[in-house]
């Protein structure tokens, strides 16, 4: 026979050894199933870590956004600056009219009107340039990917474009047209100015001649443009609203008078109970004047908001006494009433274009992240392109309702916040796209 063989039953089996595996320490398994064991194991860390990535790429964005607003701010500000500097302050120096330090101090003054167009334009450009930059080298997808939204990504950034927003209020409501008055109040200091221009000022309601509000369009060396003339009640003169396309101003030094030629007028005189209206080829008015002075003399377009509130209801009360002094019942109170709005309206549209202006910056923000998003290049000429084209269109409707501050029919006023109201809605519908991958 054979040898004998053994027959023995088998090792009982460790049933519990997987279990075993299973719950040994987490840094023992980690080694073998990193983000497994993280995700399955500690929930708690995995949501750390990506908050602290949302964290790292919202500094990232913010810090790119404001080093090439800072680049494209100074490009804008020396570009518009440019203009005047040629124009008005480079040929007092080379005349030696003024000195350097004039000239410093002059072009200093400038740069808070300056940045009124300028900041807006720089945010525009630098949200473009950063995010086309960001799409274009695929680091928004590489978010996307890992769970991070857009929204979440440029929250600091519409935070900042909010403060800006605040910082060109103060700009466009005190500071910028402070500024430019002491610039102009340089200016003529060094340049002899002619005696007419500054007897009818342009671009500002004159209201220290007795019996009358003018209001002058263009005034160029007594060559007028847009003329407004509304004639108080006083005495035996009747109250009036004149209109004229175009005029002359000349001065009578026999009777020290001053007679102003009015040509394509219309208008309507009111007389009791009566309006009649005035039209016709030429007119002529004249009044007596005093000396004035240029200190004394700020366009509406140069008023602080303060300055512009005063206004306003200076014209309406002096209106509201003419009104209630000429007594004029029926009709006549409608068409004062018109004639009021017509009056009240440059200065009503100056208010608003400076309220609607502060909010340039949140709007331009809101358009130019999706914008630059779907554009998705990484060339700079692109987004400087595409900024100053929608620069255009935005300034282009804002000078459409400053044009028709006289036609008060057209609610002006109002005009001024269409391109905030298009850039806003066109901005979130596009951020809402751009979120969903659209």
């Amino acid at each position: 026979m054979g040898p004998a063989i053994e027959l023995s039953s088998p090792e009982p089996r460790d049933r519990t050894a997987g279990y075993r595996g299973l719950a040994a320490p987490v840094s023992e398994r980690a080694a073998e199933f990193p983000s497994a064991i993280l995700f399955i194991v500690s929930p708690g860390l995995n949501l750390q870590i990506a908050g602290a990535t949302l964290r790292t790429l919202q500094l990232y964005l913010l810090r790119q956004v404001v080093a090439t607003l800072v680049m494209t701010l100074l490009v804008f500000t020396f570009v518009l600056l440019l203009g005047d500097v040629l124009k008005e302050i480079l040929g007092l120096l080379v005349n030696r009219q003024a000195s350097l330090g004039v000239v410093a101090k002059s072009i200093g003054l400038l740069i808070p009107f300056i940045w009124v167009f300028a900041l807006p334009m720089a945010m525009l450009t630098s949200t473009l340039l950063v995010f086309g930059r960001f799409s274009a080298d695929q680091e928004l997808t590489a978010a996307r990917a890992s769970g991070i939204s857009l929204v979440s990504l440029i929250a600091p950034i519409l935070l900042l474009s909010l403060l800006l927003s605040g910082l060109s209020a103060m700009v466009n409501l005190e500071w910028g047209p402070r500024s430019r008055m002491a610039y102009k109040e340089i200016l003529f200091k060094f340049t002899a100015e002619v005696a007419i221009s500054r007897l009818l000022p342009e671009g500002r309601h004159i209201r220290d001649l007795p019996g009358y509000v003018i209001f002058i369009g263009k005034n160029h060396d007594g060559d007028l443009e847009n003329v407004m003339i509304y004639k108080l009640a006083s005495g035996t003169n009747d109250v009036a609203t004149i209109h004229a396309a175009r005029g002359k101003l000349e001065e009578n030094s026999t009777n020290q008078t001053y007679v102003m030629h009015l040509y394509d007028v219309n208008g309507i005189r009111f007389n009791g109970d009566r309006a009649a209206p005035i039209s016709g080829e030429y007119l002529t008015e004249s009044f007596a004047v005093g000396e004035r002075k240029r200190s004394d003399v700020i366009p509406i377009s140069d008023m602080t908001f303060g300055q512009l509130r005063v206004e306003l209801r200076e014209l309406e009360n002096n209106l509201v006494r003419t009104n209630a002094r000429g007594g004029q019942p029926g009709s006549a109170n409608v068409h004062l009433e018109k004639e009021r709005r017509r009056v009240t309206s440059p200065v009503r549209v100056q208010m608003h274009r400076r309220v609607a202006y502060s909010f340039a910056c949140f709007s331009f923000t809101l358009l130019g992240i999706p914008l630059g998003i779907r554009v998705q290049r990484r060339e700079t000429n692109i987004g400087f392109a595409i900024a100053l084209l929608l620069v255009l269109v935005y300034y282009g409707v804002t000078m459409l309702g400053i044009s028709l501050d006289q036609h008060p029919q057209w609610w002006p006023h109002l005009i001024l916040w269409i391109p905030n109201l298009i850039c806003q809605s066109f901005g979130v519908w596009l951020l809402w796209r751009a979120n969903r991958g659209l």
